[in-house]
């Protein structure tokens, strides 16, 4: 039985990973932060959201002690964080200026791997903060990489479908042509590694374009070439596997397809044990906890949510000492508001309202919401004449009322913004909006400086695009300029 725990919504545009430590959960989006919570009650840590990249974060993991949070993006760096402080411990930047698209650490969190959108991954040393190389592993793309659980080899995937095995001194020992059609999404070891006299063995997730999670056997005897073996192709999805993960002791894998879908597999078997389908759009993450039955999956509707894994109480939670097993299904929407902040609008009490009230600097108008019982769902349907027939004289407080509750309906549903108005790369409103080659509009310097960066891929899908030809997007240029106009009055 897996079960959903938490819904966590604070960020304000597409969740693009997560990752667990022994304690912590970190979710990285579009909207260029992390947030980072503790996993004990899920409460966000001070520090965070944590804003340091200039463009959409892609990818994220934790180092082996927890100690350190990486993350990367398209602006072609990878942030080394403290997870005690939220600090900045170092910014790398690839060589090339390369967007990144996927960041691993080896299995001791000495080496660094991060994968370019040139075709290249750049391995750094991570204690002395040095790089090692930065080596063209691809004609296309690289959006996935993963280290061996012990650490002598790493995994690279691109756009194009292939996999790749490499050793640490970048020598190749197995490549897989088209593992995937139309391209890798994500790869992922099993943690753990079977030795038999002189062959080792490990279990390798691989998910892509072709709507599969593949799980290979890859091995190799002492002396001689690595052999990888297809174990299972499974097709329980309907659409591109975007993301996959096992778990903590290899018996699950888990993965997130444009679907909706969250499928839990036995990883050994092949056998589908769960579909998950709380998710409103493409789930782009999965991450499972290495201390706790946990998954966590993470969607392009802004959301995080939270599973658990078994019908046991999986131990005690700060908040009240509750365990999880009897914690509601929570939802975080932005701010930490007492007594409401975990319910939607529509379930606002009378008492909820009137706490919001004094928050937002309304007090004087407890007494007319209590005398006419409003909660939660008619605060919501307030407008300009119901709002006189509750007798409140004054124009300017009616005023401040209605645009008060605008603004929390605007903050629930995450962003005043339409999402077709906000450039895909930079996620800003665009000015000077144009279609590109893969038939999606973009702010057009910012496509512009996507393409000068030597980037023939679409932003958007990883593909190539056909042509450099913009073509400018008139009609949501006037879209955008009357929305702009409608939002000022």
């Amino acid at each position: 039985m897996v079960s959903l725990i938490y819904s966590l919504r604070h960020h304000t545009d597409e969740v693009s990973c997560c990752a667990f430590s022994p304690s912590l959960l970190t979710t990285g989006s579009i909207d260029k932060t992390l947030r980072v919570y503790n996993t004990a009650d899920f409460t966000e840590l001070p520090f965070s959201p944590l804003s340091g990249h200039g463009y959409g974060v892609h990818s994220c993991c934790f180092s082996s002690c927890g100690s350190y949070l990486l993350s990367c993006s398209t602006d072609g760096s990878t942030i080394v964080w403290s997870s005690e402080t939220g600090e900045k411990s170092a910014v790398l930047q690839h060589p090339g200026r390369s967007p990144l698209r996927v960041c691993a650490l080896s299995p001791d969190s000495s080496l660094l791997l991060a994968g370019a959108c040139d075709g290249t991954v750049a391995l750094w040393d991570l204690p002395s903060k040095t790089l090692r190389r930065c080596s063209a592993v691809s004609e296309a793309s690289v959006v996935a990489c993963c280290f061996s659980p012990c650490g002598q080899m790493f995994v690279t995937g691109c756009t194009y479908g292939d996999l790749k095995l490499w050793d640490v001194d970048n020598c190749l020992l197995h490549a897989e042509k088209d593992a995937h059609d139309l391209g890798v999404t994500c790869c992922k070891f099993a943690p753990q590694f079977k030795v038999d006299g002189c062959c080792v063995e490990f279990r390798l997730a691989s998910c892509g374009q072709d709507s599969q999670l593949k799980i290979w056997i890859v091995s190799q005897r002492e002396g001689a070439a690595c052999v990888v073996k297809l174990l299972h192709a499974l097709t329980s999805q309907s659409a591109p596997v975007l993301s996959c993960a096992f778990s903590f002791d290899g018996e699950l894998v888990v993965s997130g397809s444009v679907d909706k879908s969250v499928a839990v597999y036995d990883a050994s078997r092949g056998t589908l044990l769960h579909t998950l389908t709380q998710h409103d759009r493409c789930v782009t993450a999965v991450a499972l906890s290495p201390t706790m039955p946990w998954i966590a999956t993470g969607s392009m509707d802004r959301t995080v949510n939270m599973w658990r894994i078994g019908d046991g109480d999986i131990g005690a939670v700060k908040a009240g000492s509750q365990s999880t097993s009897s914690l509601p299904v929570v939802c975080f929407a932005g701010r930490k508001l007492p007594g409401h902040s975990r319910l939607l609008l529509a379930d606002w009490s009378e008492e909820d309202v009137q706490t919001w009230l004094c928050e937002e600097g309304l007090e004087e108008l407890i007494s007319v919401f209590k005398a006419n019982n409003i909660d939660g769902p008619e605060l919501s349907q307030l407008d300009k004449g119901t709002v006189a027939e509750l007798g409140i004289d004054s124009v300017g407080l009616r005023g401040r009322l209605l645009r008060k509750i605008e603004a929390l309906k605007a903050e629930e549903s995450g962003s005043e913004t339409p999402d077709e108005f906000l450039c895909p790369i930079t996620r800003e409103l665009m000015k000077e909006p144009v279609i590109a080659a893969d038939g999606y509009s973009y702010e057009r310097e910012s496509i512009e400086s996507w393409i000068r960066g030597k980037n023939k891929t679409s932003p958007m899908t990883n593909l190539p695009l056909q042509t450099t030809l913009l073509t400018p997007n008139r009609s949501l240029k006037m879209a955008i300029a009357r929305w702009k106009s409608s939002s000022s009055k």
